[in-house]
């Protein structure tokens, strides 16, 4: 390792579980009115998260990836970015979306099959989200390396996905071109622990998966993702680096960080507390010991914890923030579900800008089908 960058396995906190400061960390420069925001958006990620999986439950969704657990991770980085930054998400950033921009409805609308669900606001730089793994990785760092042939404003490109994505080869491709062409990207692995139904060790012999930034060139950093301080720390630092690598501050005993390579790969190790999806069944494959462990991190207690003992949040405003939450989430979910349902056709349409032959062969026996048996005998 370079004497530059802190080791791959030297995990990076800011908060304990109990939201003590560690020893020789430092409070990210937030102000009062930002730490208690990055709360309200934590809370507001768990109680969206709770009500849509309620609702693929009672058959008023389609499949949904829950995200708890993992709100740290998700509000730590999306505060790190400036507005000019683009983000490329996998299909579990519901928290990271909301901050950017993009309204609580249009997620939903998206696990309901709607197209319109995938029409990201003009302004947010969000790109649309990927559901097969990895692929979007080389998109994100495409358009890093876009950014810098045009020589734009500074931007940083961050590119989230989890740690199953790791094994795949867009991700190995992707590190690979960010590492040779130096582009502004962070990418960012949600490390939590599990790939469906595998867990971390069955993915990659490597002793972190941060590590395997070393192997390309650039920077790997571990922190722990259940920390959303520390996440915004880290992230922050990685946006900065992403657009002005001389802006960095040196870690103690580093004389300087000039030659750091602009992009960073991020491990934020974290855990998923429910399903991969509403169609998963983690009791199969994994013991409730072992979430309980981890629910011992919450990074929602914890920055509670964290706030109330600094003096910016007592249980008044939590009933505030709580009372806010409540109108914002069912808001959206009475918006989402006035939007009339999408045609089964629209599967095909919206795939390529010209649909091929295929694809019209393919919608010419849907309708033969629907005509002949009609859509409830379909639907059984």
């Amino acid at each position: 390792m370079s004497v530059i960058q802190p080791a791959p396995d030297d995990r990076r906190r800011v908060i304990d579980e109990s939201g003590e400061v560690v020893d020789g960390a430092e409070v990210p420069d937030l102000s009062d009115d930002q730490l208690v925001e990055m709360y309200e958006h934590l809370r507001l990620a768990r109680r969206f998260d709770e009500r849509a999986v309620s609702l693929q439950r009672q058959g008023r969704m389609g499949t949904y990836p829950p995200l708890s657990g993992q709100e740290g991770a998700q509000v730590g980085s999306a505060f790190a970015l400036d507005e000019e930054d683009w983000i490329f998400p996998s299909y579990r950033e519901h928290a990271t979306l909301e901050i950017r921009g993009v309204p609580l409805e249009r997620v939903l609308l998206y696990w309901m099959g709607t197209e319109r669900g995938s029409r990201m606001p003009e302004g947010a730089n969000v790109f649309t989200p990927a559901v097969p793994i990895a692929t979007q990785i080389p998109h994100a760092v495409g358009a890093a390396w876009a950014s810098t042939l045009r020589d734009e404003e500074d931007r940083a490109f961050l590119c989230y996905f989890g740690d199953g994505a790791t094994s795949e080869g867009d991700f190995h491709e992707g590190m690979n071109f960010a590492g040779v062409f130096d582009v502004p990207a962070i990418m960012f692995c949600n490390n939590n622990q599990w790939a469906i139904s595998v867990p971390r060790e069955r993915q990659t012999a490597s002793a972190t998966l941060a590590q395997k930034a070393t192997a390309y060139g650039f920077e790997g950093v571990q922190v722990d993702g259940m920390d959303p301080l520390a996440v915004y720390q880290e992230t922050r630092r990685a946006v900065r680096k992403a657009k002005d690598p001389d802006s960095v501050e040196p870690k103690p005993g580093a004389e300087e960080i000039g030659s750091a390579r602009r992009p960073t790969f991020i491990e934020a190790v974290q855990y998923r507390f429910g399903a991969h999806t509403t169609a998963d069944d983690p009791s199969v494959y994994r013991d409730e010991d072992e979430v309980e462990r981890w629910k011992e991190l919450d990074p929602i207690p914890r920055m509670e914890s964290f706030l109330r003992e600094h003096g910016l949040l007592d249980d008044e405003r939590i009933d505030a923030i709580d009372a806010r939450i409540e109108d914002r989430v069912a808001e959206a979910i009475e918006t989402a579900e006035a939007v009339e349902r999408p045609d089964p056709e629209e599967i095909f349409a919206h795939v390529y800008a010209d649909m091929p032959r295929r694809l019209e062969e393919q919608l010419a026996y849907l309708e033969r089908l629907r005509a002949n048996h009609g859509d409830d005998a379909l639907l059984e």
